[in-house]
């Protein structure tokens, strides 16, 4: 008997899917699905770089003095352009949410306004990306360890250390034993006097051999350069930050072909806009993403 009512249903009422159990459809459902999944391998991303900042014994770089740079522009700027592609990105969130309402609505001309300034904040949120990965590549400071266990900063505000003694902005720092940058006064109110200008100079030039036409060799003399402090860190800067571009990169290809489908009427026709929504929700989750991946590694 129940066979036979199970044989009277449609194949659409059988794996159709419908609104239950959570009155969502299932592409919805599915969408939720994966961004569950993926929540958690960026969380396990995360703790990863959290347990290794904490358990390393060397000095851990500091974010302001690591991306401290402008494209064409000379001096420090401590994470002025994280934070322009941080709130570009938050702001794309707010567009595809005016696109979702527009979809509500059945506005198509408001859908692919809203839906096209999306695209544009998050290409501009890639390339960005790829510029930071260019200067965090080319460098724009670091610190010697002399061999008598001084350690010094070097600062370049030109940012380039191919030949940090002749660019501008050029000096060191005296870094205290176990940190990574000279704090401004010392205990008991100390003032910190650098270690600039010729004296500077004289320093570098005794402690290191240059080649002309070559780079410095940095190991010469006992000095040891490191640009960014533990391999560990450029290994997580990379990894975290190539994979949630790599994430942001999917969603604007998705959005532009969501637009294009748009453009052409195909969701009007069909009478509702559910996969803008589902673009949406994908959306909205890579750049809540982002928010922790800001937060834990630049700011942290």
């Amino acid at each position: 008997m129940a066979g036979d009512a199970t044989k009277a249903l449609s194949n659409d009422v059988l794996w159709g899917g419908g609104r239950s159990p959570f009155s969502i459809s299932y592409g919805k459902m599915m969408m939720w699905f994966f961004l569950v999944s993926d929540a958690l391998t960026f969380s396990g991303l995360l703790v990863g770089y959290g347990f290794v900042r904490h358990s390393t014994t060397e000095a851990w770089p500091i974010g302001e003095e690591v991306f401290r740079a402008l494209p064409w522009l000379h001096g420090s700027f401590p994470l002025i352009y994280v934070a322009l592609m941080t709130a570009i990105l938050i702001f794309s969130s707010v567009t595809m949410v005016l696109a979702v309402e527009a979809g509500h609505r059945m506005d198509k001309s408001g859908v692919i306004k809203w839906l096209f300034a999306t695209v544009i904040g998050g290409a501009f949120f890639v390339g960005s990306q790829a510029w930071e990965w260019y200067h965090f590549n080319h460098g724009s400071g670091g610190y010697i360890t002399i061999d008598n266990g001084d350690r010094y900063w070097v600062h370049n505000d030109a940012h380039d250390t191919h030949d940090p003694a002749h660019a501008e902005g050029f000096h060191l720092v005296k870094a205290l034993p176990g940190h990574y940058l000279l704090p401004d006064t010392l205990p008991g109110g100390a003032e910190v006097a650098p270690v600039t200008g010729d004296a500077a100079q004289k320093l570098w030039k005794e402690k290191v051999v240059y080649m002309a036409g070559a780079p410095f060799p940095w190991s010469a003399h006992g000095i040891e350069f490191n640009e960014y402090g533990p391999q560990q860190y450029a290994n997580f800067f990379y990894f975290i930050t190539g994979f949630h571009g790599f994430h942001v990169f999917s969603g604007v290809v998705i959005n532009l072909i969501v637009l294009i489908m748009v453009m052409k009427g195909i969701f009007h026709r069909r009478g509702h806009y559910e996969m803008v929504e589902k673009a949406g929700l994908y959306w909205h989750f890579v750049d809540l993403v982002w928010v922790f991946v800001f937060t834990f590694f630049y700011l942290l």
